[in-house]
């Protein structure tokens, strides 16, 4: 798949996302949606198939680089973990990854704050393949997803 592909792929897969407070939030795909009528038994007759979910993960790897000193430093944290490195907080909430038929890929939801007030902070998915997509905004770290674990 070309790097556009991917690209499309990870800002659809973003936007999806965006929707939902929280990845405990989001009902399985084959739920209707909140609200809505019981649809009709069988599906449409030229309805595609839907794509294939993400699968979830217990942990995420990240690597925090502090960009004064230049050290960067790896961090493993299992969903619902939080973990102090510098100023920083980081809770991860959710890791997936695509299922084997699909390109390899890793998306995780976390929350990171800074200790220092009127620093930047994130809410919101990072994709290991795509870190331009969605990443956080920091003057000293910059933090990426290498993959989910587990």
């Amino acid at each position: 798949m070309s790097r556009a592909g991917r690209l499309a792929g990870a800002l659809v897969f973003l936007a999806t996302l965006a929707q939902a407070p929280a990845p405990a939030a989001v009902p399985p795909p084959d739920a209707p949606p909140t609200g809505a009528p019981a649809p009709a038994p069988g599906p449409a007759p030229d309805a595609a198939p839907p794509p294939p979910a993400w699968v979830p993960r217990g942990g995420a790897s990240l690597v925090l680089l502090d960009k004064i000193s230049a050290r960067p430093t790896t961090l493993q944290l299992r969903v619902g973990q939080s973990a102090s490195a510098g100023s920083l907080t980081i809770v991860l909430r959710a890791c997936l990854v695509r299922p084997p038929d699909q390109p390899e890929d890793s998306a995780a939801f976390m929350d990171i704050t800074d200790a220092h007030p009127g620093q930047p902070g994130f809410h919101g998915w990072m994709l290991e393949d795509e870190p331009s997509v969605s990443m956080l905004q920091h003057p000293i770290y910059d933090l990426r997803l290498t993959g989910c674990v587990g």
